[in-house]
């Protein structure tokens, strides 16, 4: 798990406007619970991701059970939920566990 850890950064409500919201690249946050299977199954997928695009994308997780403002604030109900945030705002948001490649397709207008 450790290759995981370090590509996908972890962050929580106190520290989601800094690393988030300010950031410069796009950022894609995983909504995540550690309950939640297809989470699981999303862990290596976006690690994938996050080191091949690290050069136009940040992924991030937060987990909603003890980080529940931010999950609130952006109305997320379902695990896994995944929002691109540009320049402070969320700008796509999918829902559910998907395949590397469907993955890359669906966030091919973010990347581009």
């Amino acid at each position: 798990m450790t290759t995981y850890t370090e590509s996908v950064a972890e962050v929580t409500d106190a520290d989601f406007g800094t690393e988030v919201l300010g950031a410069g690249l796009p950022v894609l946050v995983k909504f995540t619970a550690e309950w939640c299977g297809p989470c699981r199954q999303l862990k290596p997928v976006l690690a994938a991701i996050a080191t091949e695009e690290a050069a136009r994308l940040r992924i991030v997780e937060i987990d909603v059970d003890r980080n529940p403002e931010t999950a609130l604030r952006y109305g997320v109900l379902a695990t896994p939920t995944m929002m691109v945030f540009r320049a402070g705002e969320p700008v796509k948001s999918l829902v559910g566990a998907r395949p590397k490649r469907r993955l890359l397709a669906d966030l091919e207008d973010v990347l581009g």
